[in-house]
């Protein structure tokens, strides 16, 4: 449905940023699948931890953020600008429920459940095959920088 090259055209993050590898279903208002590719070469695993490599859960959830972006550009026929950011909002019921460690695919499903006053509410669950790794509400906002 996207690959790396139309991520990026949306998304303002870039390497060692950019948490998004390609995305595989999306329906503009109602959810989007897309996926991350885990390596050994992510520059956290450096530090995180050196015996035990395992991806941060913050880092998961920024992913899910990610997606969710896509999502709501789609929503609303919007490609940002370099005056558009778009931020969290707020973080509720962040679970953790596996560690993600190199090799895995992490498999984020993020759906809409309201859009009010340019605040956007998304559920997220995040798999690692049939195993959920991470789950949560996010709420995200668009502002206009100077």
């Amino acid at each position: 449905m996207m690959d790396i090259h139309q991520i990026l055209k949306q998304l303002p993050h870039r390497y060692p940023f950019i948490l998004v590898d390609r995305v595989l279903e999306l329906e503009k208002g109602k959810s989007i699948k897309a996926l991350k590719n885990v390596t050994i070469n992510e520059p956290f695993f450096g530090g995180h931890f050196p015996h035990r490599p395992v991806m941060p859960g913050v880092l998961m959830l920024e992913a899910m953020a990610q997606a969710a972006a896509l999502l709501a550009f789609a929503t609303l026929d919007a490609t940002p600008d370099d005056n558009t950011i778009y931020y969290f909002a707020g973080i509720d019921g962040a679970r953790f429920k596996r560690p993600v460690e190199p090799g895995d695919q992490l498999v984020m499903d993020v759906t809409l459940s309201r859009m009010k006053a340019g605040i956007f509410k998304f559920n997220g669950i995040t798999r690692v095959g049939a195993d959920v790794a991470c789950e949560a509400e996010l709420m995200c906002t668009m502002r206009t920088i100077a």
